[in-house]
């Protein structure tokens, strides 16, 4: 296996974890976007009745995770689209049962006149009058019930603080990443990455 740090060899080429690049995974990235992050969000668990869990699916960097959270997303983008403020939604783990799905809904801020707990409200309602697929096959669309679990606002403290962006890279390249401030919000940055203050041209890695 030519892979490293938790790339898999999928026969002729490395999928990497995210935030690691490279033929072999060999280079962390060279910007971690964590503006997502940052935004009020409310997590949500939906039950997948018409597909079938099995346990490499656990690992979010296997092809059967990614294909299903890919076709999740494209399912969920559908449903909520209407709803005031929606971003996007990011899986955050599978489980059994048929397959559970626990995920982030990312929110725009809220406004004033509305809550986070309303808007969470608003999200699990349309979630649960989704219409059903009436085909169980493996070719009809995703068939679910959405349960909320959670809500929590922007979070604001630590922005500048190294540490926000050692959680989110990658374990054996932490130590180089910064937080970088933008006009549309926080990205974990090296000194490799280029057309910020004070980089420098890494060439490859």
């Amino acid at each position: 296996d030519p892979c490293l740090n938790g790339g898999r060899w999928i026969g002729t080429t490395c999928l990497c974890p995210p935030n690691m690049d490279g033929a072999r995974c060999e280079f962390g990235a060279t910007t971690i976007n964590l503006t997502a992050e940052l935004g009020p969000f409310v997590t949500m668990m939906a039950r997948v009745t018409n597909r079938d869990f099995s346990e490499d699916m656990v690992d979010a960097s296997s092809p059967r995770h990614r294909r299903f959270a890919e076709e999740f997303g494209r399912t969920m983008d559908g449903i909520y689209r209407n709803i005031s403020g929606y971003r996007g939604i990011r899986v955050l783990g599978l489980s059994r049962g048929s397959v559970v799905v626990n995920y982030r809904v990312q929110l725009w801020p809220v406004p004033r006149n509305a809550t986070l707990k309303h808007r969470a409200l608003e999200l699990l309602a349309v979630a649960n009058a989704a219409p059903q697929p009436r085909n169980c096959s493996p070719s009809a669309a995703l068939g679910g019930v959405g349960g909320g679990v959670g809500t929590k606002g922007p979070l604001t403290d630590g922005l500048a603080s190294p540490e926000l962006c050692r959680r989110h890279a990658p374990a054996n390249f932490s130590q180089f990443y910064f937080p970088y401030r933008t006009a549309n919000g926080l990205l974990c940055i090296t000194n490799c990455t280029l057309n910020v203050p004070g980089s420098f041209d890494c060439h490859r890695g």
